[in-house]
């Protein structure tokens, strides 16, 4: 019971040593949690009024963040004298680092393409972007995935890396869209008339822009009908004026000016025979006579 008395008074003494230092150590790690959440919102302050990235502030915020909370970590264990401990941890946690990179490799893999996506800027957040056929809004960048949806309201997450390593198509990085559309009209329709009312039908329309100038053209021969493709521009920065919006629009006014005009096209498309004039044939019939054989008498 003595020697049980003894080994707590002991420790207690211990403790009444350590404490100073514990607290030291304590302060030293809060300080540092503190030091780190102020230059993260003050990095985030400064990007976001740089160039108002979500991304960048994020990413630099969470950083900045647990950076000052390793530094911390490593005084406070050597207030504590344990440097020893940090080294050992600083090295086990290298270690660790190299053996879950082998686990995880994809993990990584899209960790670290996300990492250079963030700083790369190909696309934000609102851009309409398409990679290996899946196309659709950005909804959200994550150092993993990047959140799109679709135009029919699909929510697809695509690996960081995927998109890093395919092609990758920005459809409104400047805010320039050309929607197109064809129409067919017959072969006994002037196609240069043709083309002239429907550049008139287009550029009237509200939503269209000027500069780019539309372009109406003759794109195919088919067997029934002339192929004509009208393209044009508009600016997706334009809240107005939704690009589905103005292509009906175009569509419809297309569609009209045609009927007014007097053209025949779409559906009602067939081959006019009557292009061609009618050429003279004369048809010979021809009489096959039957010749017979002769024939050979036997005796």
């Amino acid at each position: 019971m003595e020697t049980l008395q003894k080994s707590f008074s002991l420790a207690w003494h211990e403790i009444q040593a350590l404490t100073p230092r514990i607290l030291a150590a304590l302060t030293v790690f809060l300080l540092c949690i503190w030091l780190g959440r102020l230059l993260g919102r003050t990095l985030a302050r400064l990007v976001s009024a740089r160039d108002g990235s979500l991304v960048y502030v994020r990413f630099l915020q969470q950083l900045a963040t647990w950076l000052m909370v390793l530094l911390g970590l490593i005084f406070a264990l050597n207030i504590l004298g344990l440097g020893n401990i940090a080294m050992s941890l600083m090295a086990g946690g290298g270690m660790a680092a190299v053996v879950f990179g082998f686990a995880f490799r994809e993990i990584g893999e899209n960790f670290i393409a996300g990492l250079f996506l963030t700083f790369s800027r190909s696309f934000e957040v609102g851009d309409y972007i398409e990679s290996e056929g899946l196309s659709g809004e950005v909804k959200n960048i994550e150092l993993r995935h990047v959140h799109i949806r679709t135009l029919d309201g699909c929510d697809i997450f695509i690996p960081s890396a995927q998109i890093f390593k395919s092609p990758l198509h920005n459809f409104t990085r400047d805010g320039l869209r050309r929607p197109s559309f064809v129409v067919g009209i017959d072969y006994a329709d002037d196609p240069k008339r043709a083309r002239s009312v429907l550049r008139l039908a287009v550029e009237t329309t509200a939503g269209v822009l000027s500069d780019p100038p539309a372009n109406i053209q003759m794109s195919a021969l088919m067997p029934q009908y002339v192929e004509i493709q009208i393209n044009f521009w508009v600016n997706t920065f334009d809240n107005d004026h939704e690009i589905n919006v103005i292509k009906n629009r175009v569509m419809d006014n297309c569609c009209n000016t045609l009927k007014a005009n007097g053209f025949t096209f779409s559906a009602d498309c067939t081959t006019n025979l009557n292009l061609v004039a009618d050429l003279p044939v004369e048809v010979r019939q021809q009489q096959l006579e039957q010749s017979k054989s002769p024939s050979t008498t036997l005796a």
